[in-house]
């Protein structure tokens, strides 16, 4: 497998408009899974039709229980969060359940959002975009909570704070999903 290299690219240029990290969360089929991302948007500048918008990896198993739903959840997550991030993003949700042991809450849709977090939107997909290597989907906010005050995790944080052990899996992971996807 081929190491993470972003030289001779605008890929470390791009990661100034990241936004918030993000947990993903879905179910299709009898199945479930959560993920981590930092894709995440408002998506309307209308107040009274609140949207999201994300982008997921095809490569990520939650991104067929999305297109077979047509339902996730949004969750701002806070600086503290760092167990729920490897949780739900340093392992595939196709060998096991990620959602185990989390506190949950059954959304309107029959989606499980995640009950500890700084902010929850329950979202329903309105538009699919293929883009190649992930798809961009764009959703109506079903329901939405505040949870738990704290700091947005942010991408520059969660790279700036990720423990050396927990970024060798993180860039090993990204990488070959860079892979797959070339």
């Amino acid at each position: 497998m081929k190491g993470l290299s972003i030289e001779g690219t605008p890929y470390g240029l791009l990661r100034h408009l990241t936004l918030p990290v993000i947990a993903l969360t879905t179910s299709a089929g009898g199945r479930r899974n959560g993920m981590i991302s930092n894709s995440a948007q408002r998506a309307s500048l209308v107040p009274s039709l609140p949207r999201i918008s994300v982008y997921v990896s095809k490569t990520n198993f939650s991104h067929g229980l999305v297109m077979r739903s047509g339902v996730f959840g949004v969750h701002l997550l806070r600086t503290d969060q760092w167990e729920l991030i490897w949780k739900l993003g340093l392992q595939s949700g196709r060998d096991q359940d990620k959602l185990a042991n989390l506190e949950l809450r059954r959304g309107e849709t029959g989606c499980p959002l995640l009950a500890d977090c700084l902010a929850a939107f329950e979202c329903r997909v309105v538009n699919a975009m293929d883009t190649g290597a992930s798809t961009f989907f764009l959703a109506d906010i079903v329901s939405a909570r505040e949870g738990v005050p704290g700091e947005v995790m942010t991408s520059g944080y969660f790279r700036a704070h990720m423990p050396p052990d927990k970024q060798r899996i993180y860039e090993s992971n990204l990488a070959q999903a860079m892979e797959e996807l070339e």
